[in-house]
């Protein structure tokens, strides 16, 4: 990750905290600066005007060395926007990082107004980019189309993902994921499982929780298992089965609808 003082608030730390979340090795780089300095960001907001305001940010720290960085061990590239591609994009080791990436079509993901970094290291040539609109005329210029789409979502082409600003985070960093090749596997419908027959005893005795003390505001399961002494609205208890063979009490309400 290529950043610098000034960069987007959010356009770096949600990229670097989203890959890591998911199991990627993330690191990110500022010109001149080394692992354990701080850069500082800036929030860019959308407030009506005619564009963007902005505020201080939180200070980022940094998990590498710039000077350190090989770049045949990283499989993928991220640009966040901000007011650092401005300066970044004049150091030549930062364009020749960008042409790594670019040559092998390795993934490079590039917000906001980091498409300058990538057009001033003629990356973006006979690609179809996005950026934020006041960044439109450098990426024509620099022999990409220019995508001009809404600010919520992010375009592909080959080995680049883009996108116009922040909001676009959700679509930006799910198709960078796809082009990374990493898979992300979801729980289905969850499995009821019977629980073990002494904790089912307690729950048939109402006292989990408590005779008292309903779990209120409790979402409604989809396949709840019922366990009674009796009766659902007594000492009834309405077990929600959740992944991993875990379970969630609560007592029925007498007032609730219980179908």
């Amino acid at each position: 990750m290529l950043v610098g003082d000034f960069v987007e608030d959010y356009e770096v730390m949600v990229p670097f905290q989203a890959l890591l979340a998911v199991g990627h090795e993330v690191q990110a780089v500022c010109p001149d600066k080394s692992a354990g300095e701080t850069i500082k960001t800036a929030v860019h907001d959308f407030e009506g005007d005619q564009t963007y305001s902005e505020k201080p940010g939180h200070n980022f720290t940094l998990n590498a060395t710039f000077a350190d960085i090989e770049v045949e061990n990283y499989d993928g590239l991220i640009v966040p926007g901000g007011r650092a591609p401005g300066y970044i994009r004049l150091n030549p080791t930062v364009l020749d990082i960008v042409r790594h990436f670019a040559d092998p079509s390795k993934p490079i993901a590039a917000i906001c107004r980091g498409a300058r970094v990538l057009a001033a290291a003629d990356g973006l040539e006979g690609c179809e980019g996005s950026a934020y609109p006041a960044v439109g005329p450098d990426v024509k210029r620099a022999g990409s189309t220019f995508m001009d789409i809404p600010v919520d979502r992010a375009h592909v082409d080959r080995n680049l993902v883009t996108a116009p600003a922040w909001p676009a985070h959700p679509d930006w960093i799910a198709k960078f994921l796809d082009l990374l090749g990493t898979k992300i596997q979801h729980w289905g419908r969850p499995q009821v499982h019977q629980p073990a027959p002494a904790i089912r005893r307690r729950w048939q005795a109402g006292d989990l929780f408590g005779r008292d003390r309903p779990l209120r505001g409790a979402p409604r399961p989809a396949n709840p298992v019922f366990w009674s002494g009796g009766s659902r609205l007594g000492r009834g208890a309405v077990i929600f089965p959740l992944p991993g063979r875990c379970y969630c009490a609560a007592r029925l309400q007498e007032s609730g609808d219980n179908e």
